[in-house]
């Protein structure tokens, strides 16, 4: 095969032929031999006669230039030229499939796997061995893969997925030279994700050894992966940054939903943010604006389009902002509001906390995540049984020492009240301990270092924290469990105790300075934090406290950013947390240790992403999607044969055998040339000539021909948007849909067809498939008109905002939920409602539960059965009018490029996740559309059946 840019020939000796070409010129072009001259003197009785009609001496050169021109053009066709051809392998040894195989591969898989599997296809039949090289997949120091067959390696690359982590490219770079030593050589297809993992220059290091080993072919993506920084709270509302590596790739749009698990404990959409990464940017906003109760339940943000592990940012502790009720037993009022108890809580929660003040009644009304009383003595009974059941339900009750406390636990005491008492860990001594008291201290008291794997554990203690008086626990064999704090001498300093599903924790001190330094510290807030009333101390933006702890995964993201259970996989420690790499021994996703969590993410606040170094010298770099190949021998072969018809009726003018059709030299020049740049243009170029019209109205055979070939076969139709790409993949998808319908149901649709809602008829259609573009214009009145009376006829309009954004309803969120709005405001359509359970759509041929396309979870919309009662007088329901058909049927799951299929059958569009299952009931759900438009009820009316024999019966 030779190439010629986009142009190859897969007989390229038949183009030596075209060397000729000059000597047939020659030939051509030659005089004939004189002719002899006899003298006879009857010719002059002929001088002075004039002959009109004159012979030329020789061959016309635009006769030659024809001539030439059908010779040329039957070599090139027998040369057998391509357009877009697919490049065969360059080498002849070893062939080695190097696949990143990351995160930043995610978005794409799908067409990666293709990829490698055709390289591989064309290996095997070359008899080539080959080795398939996944680099983000765990391998042994000093392993190297053995070649194998290359129809071996097919069930490897069909089972392989993405990882959530980034490529070891300097792991393998090593390994391919010493592979090249071993094999003397091998050609490589490096199926490469753009971009410039930690360690820029490792990347640059394998693309030397993989050129060195031999010939080097790179294959990028079409557009770089996206990352996500880890949210943050500002001003009341969850931000997260998008970021990307290639600011010159011009202005992308992207938008995100954050994700959280509902009452029932499914997860749902929480919201929906949008940005626009502008030119020369390489980050932009999302912003979140939620309420906090949504906001709290938030566990993830993760990016709609392109999903990888880098386009999701995993949310813990430090972005949800708890509600805390605060109640103290002292007039908060007084002349000294600053030394009140109140006071250093306010300070210390105000900054990560919602706080909430009142009566305990009405802060347990609000649903506090955790509730603060500051020496709270005496409670009484209702308040103390509805403070024991919230607190027994899942709430955090954290109580404060104080003279109040001490008092009531005298009291408590005096009248033989010894039992356990459910709103405190411990039980009391009467009293308490001072400096200079009958319990005394000679000095103030400092705290122990906290004990390892407690909740306080990895806190430091400063030296200026002391305790001069306390109350006292009674001594008990439980003790020592409950105790989460001690002083110097090994009294309690803070106690705990879980209460069903809830937890009291009891300082021993009191919550202003009266007592202890404690409240005076940034240790006081810190050990606020680990109590998880505000935030965790192990999030995200402090992975240095990780160190010295292990970490348990309680869920982890695949390569597709998707959570899963981490399986096997055994605790980390908190040393390889905090490097913040994530690899295959610790994944991202959210880790505990204790009463902590955390959330490991593959990007930081500070992470940027970087392009790949540039290929070394050779190498052949190529993107992920290829023009579609198109053979041209057919069309040279028809240009040929028309040049050379023309040939024969131009020989025969200038001949004169042409009687009444005499052409002059140059008019017939003229015309040829004409008709050579038609010919030539025309077939190479795949479009019709024009044809000239008059300035009369004439019937337009064009149309007619479309009406003729709309009415004999069933035709599925879409909704020309003016976008090539959004028009491309509706024509694709409806041909892959009529693919199946033919092969598997009675119905046997023709092409499809484009639809000009301006100019065409819309009647012969039984259904219109309308992909919504976010730029498309409004139609005109005359179009909306044709519409409504398409639909009020029977016919069915699909709607696909290609977002997987309709569960808040149609028309809402995404650009194309917006411009669905704006395009359907003309139409005349009925109330809609989500598709029920036992909708006839899910049965009219499969049963089906969903209904997916290229995106899964998108609600279906369709008409909502009318209430009879509430029907208008005179006014016939459109399911009345079309046999029971929903006029109208929106969703955004992009069924067009689940569907999308070439002309040899190859699918376009990667899909879902799971390989060729979500595909399939992609392809279910258009089967079940199609026999729904063209049955109507029938399904519906089987239920009937019984009642209609029953009665024929009698």
């Amino acid at each position: 095969m030779l190439s010629f840019g986009a142009i190859a020939f897969l007989n390229p000796w038949l183009l030596a032929a075209l060397a000729a070409l000059p000597a047939l010129w020659w030939l051509l072009r030659a005089t004939p031999p004189a002719p002899r001259r006899i003298r006879f003197p009857g010719v002059r009785l002929l001088l002075g006669l004039q002959d009109p009609e004159r012979m030329p001496e020789r061959t016309p050169w635009w006769l030659l230039l024809l001539r030439l021109a059908a010779i040329a053009a039957a070599i090139l066709a027998f040369a057998h030229p391509v357009q877009n051809p697919t490049a065969d392998l360059a080498g002849r040894g070893p062939l080695v499939v190097v696949m990143d195989g990351g995160w930043g591969s995610a978005p794409d898989w799908e067409a990666r796997r293709a990829r490698a599997l055709e390289a591989l296809e064309q290996a095997e039949r070359a008899d080539r061995a080959a080795i398939v090289v996944n680099l983000a997949a765990p391998r042994a120091p000093g392993a190297r893969p053995d070649p194998r067959p290359a129809g071996d390696w097919r069930g490897a690359v069909e089972t392989m997925a993405p990882a959530a982590w980034a490529p070891d490219r300097a792991g393998f770079a090593e390994t391919a030279a010493a592979l090249s030593d071993d094999l003397g050589g091998f050609e490589t297809l490096w199926l490469t994700d753009g971009l410039a993992h930690p360690g820029a220059e490792d990347g640059a290091d394998l693309a030397a050894a993989l050129s060195a080993a031999g010939p080097l072919t790179m294959i990028g993506p079409d557009r770089l992966a996206l990352g996500l920084r880890p949210p943050v709270l500002e001003d009341g509302a969850l931000v997260a940054a998008v970021i990307r590596a290639d600011a010159a790739e011009g202005p992308r749009p992207v938008s995100a939903a954050a994700i959280g698990r509902g009452p029932q404990g499914g997860e749902r959409r929480l919201g929906l943010a949008e940005a626009r990464l502008e030119e020369g940017e390489n980050d932009a906003t999302l912003v979140f604006d939620l309420p906090l109760e949504l906001r709290n339940q938030v566990e993830r943000i993760a990016i709609l389009t392109g999903g990888s592990a880098g386009g999701v940012a995993l949310a813990d502790d430090a972005v949800r902002r708890k509600r805390v009720g605060l109640i103290s037993g002292e007039d908060d009022s007084g002349s000294r509001p600053l030394t009140s108890q109140l006071h250093f809580l306010r300070k210390a929660l105000e900054p990560t906390a919602e706080v909430v003040e009142g009566d305990l009644a009405a802060l347990i009304d609000s649903g506090p995540d955790a509730i603060v009383l500051a020496d709270l003595g005496v409670i009484n009974d209702t308040d103390r049984a509805a403070l024991t059941a919230w607190m027994e339900a899942g709430g955090l009750l954290v109580r404060f020492a104080g003279p109040r406390t001490a008092r009531a636990e005298t009291e408590a005491l005096r009248e033989g009240r010894t039992g356990e008492d459910p709103l405190m860990p411990v039980r009391l001594r009467a009293g308490g301990r001072a400096v200079g008291g009958a319990m005394s201290w000679e000095a103030p008291q400092a705290v122990r270092p906290f004990p390892p794997e407690g909740v306080f554990d990895g806190l430091d203690v400063p030296a200026d924290v002391t305790v001069g008086r306390q109350v006292l626990a009674q001594p008990g064999p439980d003790l020592a469990a409950r105790t989460l704090a001690t002083l110097a001498d090994g009294t309690p300093l803070v106690t705990a105790a879980d209460r069903e599903l809830g937890r009291v924790v009891f300082f021993h001190v009191t919550a202003n300075a009266e007592w202890s330094t404690l409240p005076l510290s940034g240790l006081f807030v810190q050990m606020l934090e680990r109590l998880a009333l505000a935030a965790s101390a192990g999030s995200h933006a402090t992975l240095e406290a990780l160190e010295g702890a292990t970490w348990t995964p309680e869920m982890v993201l695949d390569g597709y950013g998707r959570p899963g259970d981490p399986g096997r996989l055994r605790g980390v420690l908190g040393a390889r947390l905090a490097e913040g790499r994530p690899g295959p021994d610790a994944p991202p996703g959210v880790y505990v240790s204790g009463d902590r969590a955390v959330a490991v993410n593959l990007a930081s606040a500070e992470t940027t992403l970087v392009p790949a170094p540039p290929p070394p010298a050779g190498t052949r770099v190529e993107r992920m999607t290829r023009a579609e190949e198109r053979d041209l021998q057919g069309p040279l072969l028809a240009l040929a044969l028309i040049l050379l018809a023309l040939d024969a009726v131009a020989a025969l003018a200038v001949s004169g055998r042409l009687r009444g059709a005499r052409l002059r030299p140059r008019a017939a020049g003229a015309v040829v040339a004409l008709a050579l740049g038609a010919g030539l243009v025309g077939p190479l170029a795949g479009v019709a000539p024009a044809h000239a019209q008059g300035t009369e109205a004439a019937p337009d055979p064009a149309a007619d021909a479309l009406a003729l070939a709309a009415t004999r076969d069933t035709v599925l139709a879409y909704v020309m948007t003016g976008d090539a790409e959004v028009d491309r993949i509706s024509a694709a998808g409806l041909a892959g849909l009529s693919r199946v319908l033919a092969a598997r149901t009675a119905v046997e649709p023709a092409e499809p067809i484009g639809v000009n809602l301006e100019e065409d008829e819309l009647a012969f259609y039984p259904m219109l498939y309308w992909p919504v573009s976010a730029d498309m214009p409004t139609p005109s009145d005359a179009a909306y008109a044709r519409l409504n009376a398409f639909t009020r006829t029977g016919g069915m309009i699909v709607f696909d905002t290609r977002d997987a954004n309709l569960a808040a309803g149609p028309g809402s969120g995404t650009p194309e939920g917006r411009a669905l709005r704006r395009l359907a405001a003309q139409l005349d359509l009925p109330p809609l409602e989500p598709a029920p359970s036992d909708h006839v759509l899910t049965r009219t041929f499969y049963l089906l539960q969903d209904f997916p396309g290229r995106w899964r979870g998108s609600e279906l919309w369709l008409e909502a059965t009318p209430d009879p009662a509430e029907q208008p007088a005179g006014e016939t329901p459109f399911r009345h009018l079309n046999d029971g058909v929903s006029p109208v049927v929106i969703g955004g799951a992009d069924w067009a490029s689940a569907w999308a299929v070439n002309d040899r059958g190859d699918f376009l569009s990667p899909v879902g996740r799971d390989g060729g299952r979500q595909r399939e009931m992609a392809f279910r759900f258009g089967v079940n559309l199609v026999m729904y438009v063209l049955t109507g009820s029938y399904k519906s009316d089987q239920v009937h059946v019984p009642a209609l024999l029953e009665r024929l019966g009698n």
